[in-house]
């Protein structure tokens, strides 16, 4: 009760660095236009939960202050999503129960993109498939492998990145993908 009343610290706090520069990237235009990602509120939480989980494994990496880093971003991620259920009139029994699925859906994402960057390519582009895609198998595998190719390509962006930067609520997640590489539908 008393956490209530305490003063926050004045200034900005890592992880609104950090949630802003992963909304800017989850939502570029080029996923829903040139890359087949559904234009919903489940394709955008797709991709928030794509990004989320790669910024949650390189944070994880800076120690007992990186966890407490991921764990407000994951705080806000659940936050801002509690806020845009209510947006589109979701009613509390329904916010509950939607926020407890999504939270089971990230933990799935982040086991399945954590085995997909550790084995091969097929490994990962299966897992990218079926999350981002809802295994729409109608989705051209040019496609898929562009976002399995881009979600590599963020990991080792993420990976060079120094941790001082990210605890400070700095992160560039590198290049988009380019429509090219997929072509779209």
């Amino acid at each position: 009760m008393a956490a209530l009343f305490r003063r926050r610290a004045a200034g900005p706090r890592p992880e609104d660095g950090l949630w802003t520069a992963l909304v800017a990237q989850a939502r570029a235009p080029v996923f829903y236009r040139d890359l087949a990602v559904a234009d919903t509120p489940l394709g955008r939480f797709e991709m928030l939960a794509l990004h989320a989980v790669l910024l949650f494994r390189r944070l994880k990496d800076e120690g007992p202050e990186g966890r407490a880093v991921a764990q407000a971003v994951h705080n806000r991620l659940f936050s801002d999503l509690d806020i845009s259920l209510r947006e589109i009139g979701v009613g509390d029994m329904g916010i509950a129960k939607r926020v407890k699925t999504y939270a089971r859906n990230l933990y799935g994402r982040i086991a399945a993109y954590d085995e997909g960057l550790a084995a091969g390519d097929a490994v990962l582009a299966a897992a990218v498939r079926r999350n981002v895609f809802a295994g729409d198998a109608a989705v051209p595998e040019a496609v898929v492998e562009s976002i399995a190719g881009y979600v590599r390509d963020v990991a080792r962006a993420l990976s060079s990145q120094g941790g001082a930067g990210l605890l400070a609520g700095r992160v560039d997640f590198g290049p988009l993908p380019s429509p090219q590489q997929g072509g779209g539908r």
